[in-house]
Parts: structure tokens; sequence; C-alpha cells
């Protein structure tokens, strides 16, 4: 007991002496009085009786009454140690439980190594726990076991380390499973959490056990108070659960306790961890229930069989279902019964053209399934799941009548993309089932889905959850179909791609991609949930690279410059674009533009900054004028300073005037202080190219204070290349939209030094600026 306990018992029992004590006191006083008394004759010894028998009687019941406080105080003391005991014995009894368990909890490192439906390749932590020792089976989330390739492995308490590989995951549901080799654990016994669906009611207590916070091990715990909660939602893009009932209580869970066991005191997992609501105490529980069935055929060697309407139901409380019109006589029917029973499920959201598309209806309250009264989602489950591709008569209350309709159980597997085609750099799969309910779009001939652009395809604005309609003018209605049209088509050549995106499917747009497979083949991959591999297949496609056509006359004009300072450049400058098929050298991005100067037309060389030509590795293009782009070559990067050279075929631009730069290389021009400020106010300006490909491009040119500066920048993170050691010429003043070009004199008409851009890091945040480079 505690010292507040002993403390008060002490006091009751000084208390009681103090009582038996007054009382015999007293008594003892009386009886001396009326002995004094009785001299006095008959009267005084009547007096004398009567107050004797007070006394006796008053002594008595004083001793009972402390003798029954006695009692009380003793009674309290063995009801306090009694609970004391019942909490050290809960205490022993959860020690027990997680000492029996932690050794079955291990952390899972996953690796997304591709973009797939709604995922996005990266790594994360998780937590999984072996339901299977002799099988080496791991239950954790489905949103970690992905429905893309990944690696993955697991960590034991004892530090050792194996490979996982994913051997199911759920369609709809948030859980799936892992499974390694159990020979590759050779310092520590396995153990195992057996699934108890059943032991689950409100107020149970729990231990959330895993990798919370990524910290490995931590123990939450809570007591469960909803059971009925609705699923929660992750977002438009991304997966969601739904058609079952969630676990809630206030364990405080975080990132990384994903997939870890709710424990109760069995030792017994009775729930699935997964996820939580930011800012507040409360976790969100998968129920075992569907788990339970899915593992015991996998144990068994069997297909996990899963039937869908394509149709999301909700669960509703009867003062809701009679607003929807639910008759009394049925609602008296459905609350009767030998489990009580406090609503029914609703449809709430129909995929567009699915199996029960208006056949239900958005309001329709289930009534009864094959003349079975359902009104739980675990029913509901057992029903879809053992009638695949079946027909079902569902009868449901509309408008307070009872309608019935025949509806054919889909296989939702069937509807599950576990294929994908890699080209050019990009991860194209069919569309999910997740992403069609998500935004209300047939599932059928929907289109190609792009779950992640890559390189080629991102260049011209196709981004992740773009759907692919057709390409020039031939149908994609799926995977199929779309790599058989992809792989006839040559390298090199522009296709006419129809497009839109889930978010508005109606919005089609037409958007032109270069197909190339220099760097990227077509491969195709399938994934085998009995090896958890993905098996790849290259797709052939023709060999031979479309030459480049030169520039018919006529097709494209170079601007000829409003200024003379424009005048003297106009035909000398072109627009570059550069991209980076593989990111190298600590680059910071895999896209860039900026401005040419052409100093040798008759052997197509231009020079560059190297924020526009980074690297060696990529393609080039260069367009003279305002309609047409030809491909160029890096034929050299400066390993100090800012510049880079390029090439092209002068063919192809012979119908084109362009024009060698002149270039003023005296030593005045190049460094002279007193030259630039009083020669570079009235005859320095600064032309160059404005405007991107969509917008077109113009010449623009700006004049103002040039400066000789020398400046040394600062070394970014991670190591790239940074300009050092040069003299630089500056201009004082904002340049406005005025980006790389050139600085050119109007009194000799040559260019002074080339207006580069420089991609510089200052405290961890990076900026562009723009300085002259002395020709």
């Amino acid at each position: 007991i505690s010292g507040g306990s002993q403390e008060s018992s002490l006091r009751s029992t000084m208390m009681l002496s103090y009582g038996r004590r007054l009382c015999i006191s007293r008594s003892r006083r009386l009886v001396r009085r009326f002995s004094t008394k009785s001299r006095n004759g008959f009267g005084g010894s009547v007096r004398l009786g009567i107050m004797g028998l007070g006394a006796f009687l008053s002594g008595y019941l004083g001793g009972l009454a402390s003798r029954r406080l006695e009692m009380a105080a003793g009674n309290a003391h063995v009801e306090e140690s009694k609970e004391n005991s019942e909490s050290a014995g809960n205490d022993t009894q959860w020690k027990e439980v997680l000492n029996r368990c932690i050794p079955a909890i291990v952390t899972i490192k996953v690796a997304n190594t591709r973009g797939f439906d709604t995922e996005n390749p990266g790594s994360s932590q998780a937590t999984g726990f072996i339901v299977d020792k002799e099988r080496g089976i791991i239950l954790t989330n489905r949103h970690v076991v992905g429905s893309g390739p990944v690696v993955a492995e697991a960590i034991f308490q004892n530090h050792e380390e194996v490979s996982l590989r994913p051997i199911y995951r759920d369609p709809v549901h948030d859980f799936g499973f892992f499974q390694f080799d159990p020979k590759d654990v050779r310092h520590m016994d396995l153990h195992e959490i057996p699934l108890k669906p059943d032991h689950v009611q409100v107020g149970l207590e729990i231990r959330v056990v895993g990798n919370n916070a990524g910290e490995k091990l931590s123990i939450l715990q809570g007591t469960l108070a909803r059971l009925d909660r609705q699923a929660p939602s992750y977002g438009l893009n991304s997966f969601n659960d739904f058609n079952t009932f969630y676990y809630q209580a206030a364990s405080s869970t975080s990132g990384g306790s994903s997939g870890s066991p709710v424990l109760d005191k069995t030792g017994s997992a009775v729930a699935l961890n997964a996820a939580g609501k930011i800012g507040t105490a409360s976790s969100f529980y998968l129920p075992l229930d569907r788990v339970k069935r899915a593992l015991e055929l996998i144990q068994a060697g069997k297909y996990v069989s899963r039937g869908t309407l394509e149709t999301t139901f909700l669960y509703r409380s009867f003062d809701t279902l009679r607003r929807l019109g639910l008759p009394d006589e049925i609602e008296g029917e459905m609350r009767r019964g030998n489990s009580p029973k406090e609503g029914m499920l609703v449809v709430s959201h129909l995929v567009h053209k699915g199996p029960a598309y208006e056949k239900l209806r958005p309001g329709d309250i289930v009534y009864r399934i094959n003349n079975e009264p359902i009104t739980k989602f675990v029913p509901l489950e057992e029903i879809f799941d053992s009638n695949v591709k079946k027909d079902l008569k569902i009868s449901v209350v509309r408008d307070t009548k009872v309608v019935t309709v025949t509806v054919s159980v889909e296989n939702l597997h069937d509807i599950t993309p576990k294929e994908l085609l890699e080209a050019g750099d990009g991860v194209f799969n069919n569309l999910s089932y997740h992403q069609a309910r998500n935004y209300n779009i047939p599932l059928k001939n929907a289109g190609v889905y792009v779950a992640d652009p890559g390189y080629s395809f991102l260049q011209v604005g196709i981004v992740q959850g773009t759907i692919i309609k057709s390409i020039d003018g031939r149908p994609t209605p799926d995977l199929k179909s779309f790599e058989d049209i992809l792989s006839s088509i040559p390298s090199g050549t522009n296709v006419a791609m129809r497009i839109s995106h889930v978010r508005q499917p109606q919005r089609e747009t037409i958007v032109i991609p270069t197909i190339d497979r220099r760097w990227h083949n077509m491969i195709r991959r399938e994934r085998d949930d009995a090896t958890g591999k993905w098996h790849a297949t290259e797709v052939s496609f023709p060999r031979q690279r479309k030459v480049p056509t030169p520039i018919e006359k006529g097709t494209s004009a170079m601007e000829t410059g409003k200024t003379d300072a424009e005048k003297l450049v106009a035909k000398s400058l072109v627009r570059v674009t550069f991209s980076i098929p593989m990111l190298v050298d600590g680059l910071h991005g895999r896209y860039y533009h900026g401005t040419g100067l052409v100093c040798d037309a008759k052997n197509g060389l231009v020079v560059v900054d190297r924020n526009t030509v980074p690297t060696a590795l990529g393609d080039v293009n260069l367009r003279f004028g305002t309609s047409f782009d030809i491909p160029g070559k890096v034929i050299y990067v400066h390993p100090i300073h800012n510049l880079s050279v390029i090439r092209y075929d002068p063919k192809l631009v012979e119908n084109v005037p362009v024009q060698s730069a002149t270039l003023d290389q005296s030593e005045a021009s190049a460094g002279d202080p007193s030259w630039l400020k009083t020669e570079g106010r009235r005859h320095l300006h600064i032309v160059g190219l404005a405007g991107t490909k969509r917008r077109g491009q113009r010449l623009v040119s700006r004049s103002g204070q040039f400066e000789n500066t020398q400046l040394n920048f600062p070394l970014p993170t991670p190591p790239r290349y940074q300009d050092q050691n040069l003299d630089f010429i500056s201009m004082e003043g904002n340049t406005g939209e005025l980006q790389d070009g050139v600085i050119v004199s109007t009194k000799s008409k040559e260019v002074v030094a080339y207006w580069a851009s420089f991609y510089i890091q200052v405290q961890n945040r990076h900026r562009e600026t723009y300085l002259g480079i002395p020709a």
C-alpha cells in the first residue's frame, strides 16, 4: 500500500482508541458519583441502579462502535491492497505478453523502385509481424507492400536482416503479406502472433507495438473506443480503403507504425494499425476478419478470391435510414434477431458503367442479398468473395419500396493492375479500380494511365495522372494496344497524342512528344505473386532512327531586330534546349533552356553557358527563328568556366539566314573599368531572347551602367560545378524579362561579352544570377 494509505489507517486506529477510552472513563465517573448517593435511602438506590445501567450501556455501545470502526478501516485496507494487487497482476500480465510478442514484430524497410498506379518511387519504413513462423509470412499494410515493384527487408529485434518478397496485397483493404525464408534467421527462435478478430469489444485495453516514429520499438497503450468508424480517406490521388469498418483508439501512433499489431492481454492481434489523424491522438485500425480469411487460404495454397460490384457502401444508423425512406416494418424486422442491429448498409457511389451501374442507385438501402438479410460489411464481402463471376439477387429499399435487381459479381483482381510498360523512362499501366472510383471514370476502354511520365514525355507536359487515349489517331484503350502502337514507331519520330487527366477526364488536348529510344528501351513487366517478382520482357521496335529533314525555305524566319544593338546579333542568336536522361554530377534538374551565340555558322558552332548545357550527357535542340527545332551535339564543356560549345549540321539551316557573330577581343573591353564606365553607358547593350517554346521567342535588349566585377561564389552542397577565378562584367539594376544573351557594342559593332546565367547556392537556397564573360 502507498504511504498515504498507511497514514490514513494509522489515523483511523488512533481515533478508535481515543473513543474507547472516553467511554470507559465516563462509565467509571458515573459509578463513583452514584455510589456516594446510595446512603440517602431507597430513592438514591433506584437512581444509582438506573444511572449505573446507563453507564454500562454507554460503555458497551461505545466499545461496539469502536470495533465496527476498526472493522471498516480494516476492510478499506484490504480493498486497497486488493486493487494494488490487481494492478500489479495486470502489469505482470502485460509484461509476459510483450515478452512473448516482441520477438515476432519486425521493422520493414521498403524501396519502391518505380512509380506504379498511385504510388511514387521512394523508400520508407514500417512495421510488420509474423503470423506464420513455419512459412515465414509477415502481415503488414497494403500501402507498405505496395502494388508495384518493391525491394524490402525485415529487421528483427536482435538486428538480424532478411530479404522479403511480397506474396499478396489486397485489392481494396489495407493489408498485405510479405514472406521470408525462416532458414535465414539463424540467431533467434521465431515467434508468431495469432489473429483473433473475435476478441474485439469496446473498452478493450490494447497495446500497439511497432516502429513508431522510426524508433524501431515503441509500446503505445490505448482503449478501443469505436468499432464502427468509417474508413479513413487519404486523398483523391491515392489508395483509399472502403467497404469496411475501422476501429479507433487514442494511442497516438505516427509514421513508421503502419502494420503494427494491436495486441490484447492474451497476446493475440485483434486489429492492424493503419493510420492516425495528424494533430490528434486518434489512431485507426483495420479489422482482421478478411485478413484471417486471406491468410488461411494462402496457408492452404488456395486462390484468394475477391469479388466486387464496383460499388461503395456506407453504414448508416436507423435514424438516418428513416430519412431515406426505410419503412417501419423493415426496421422492426432488422432490429429483431439474435444480434442487435443499429443500422444498415447504403449505396454511396457506383463506378460509371460498372456491373451495378443503372441497377443500383446512390441512397439505396441494402435489404437482402439472395434472400439473406445483410446489414454489415463482413457478411457483404463474404457473399461477394464466394460468388465471383456469378449473379446475385439484391433487394434494396428505394423510395419506401423494395426493389430487386440481378447483378453479376466482378473479379476484383481483374481490375487491379499487375503489369506495366516502361517507355522513354516513363511507366504506364491500365487504369486501376481505385483511380476510376476516385474520379468516377469508366474502367473499360478508359485509356492508358501514366504512373510516371519519365524523361521523354514530361517534356511535352504529360504528367502523372494523365490518360493517353490515342496515338496518331489510333485508339489506346488498354496497355496492350498502347504497346503495339508505340513499338511500331521509329525512334526520333514526332507523334500526336490525345490525352486528358483523371481530374478532368472530359477535357482533352493534343501533345506532340518525340519518340526517342536512344537512352531507354521498351520493357514490359508482369507481376508474379507466387514468387513476388516482376518478370521483364524487352519489347522489340524499329532500330532505325528517323533522319532530321532540313528546314524548308520560307518556313522559318529570324527576327531582324528593332534597335541597332538587336540588328547586330539578330541572326546569330538561337534558342537552345537541353535535357538530361539521367542525373549526373550533382545536377539540380533535367531540363534547361537558354540563349546560344552562333560563333561559326560554317561549321555550326554555338556557345552557351553551363547553366544551359551543364554536361555532355543529354539531348540538344536548337531553334532558329520561330518555327523549327533541329538536333545538336555537345562537343565541349569547359572544365572550369561557365562555357559549353555545341554543334549542329549547317545543311539543316541552309535556307535560314544564319550569321556568325563577331567577337571583340580587345583588352580595353575585357577589363578596363574606365572604358566600361565611359563607353559602356553610351554604346553597350544586352541583347537576348525572351519567351519559351509555348509562347514563342523574341529579341529584347536593355542598356545600363556596366562595371568590372570579381566574384567568388560559395561552394554548393552536394558538390557540383561552380565557376571561380574569372573577371566578370555586371550591370546595375534589374534586367527585367531579359535573361541570358550577349553584350554588344554599337560603336565597334562587335560582341563584347557573353551574358551568362550562373546557378549559385547561398545558405541552402538556390538562385540564378547573370554576369558577362568577356569575349
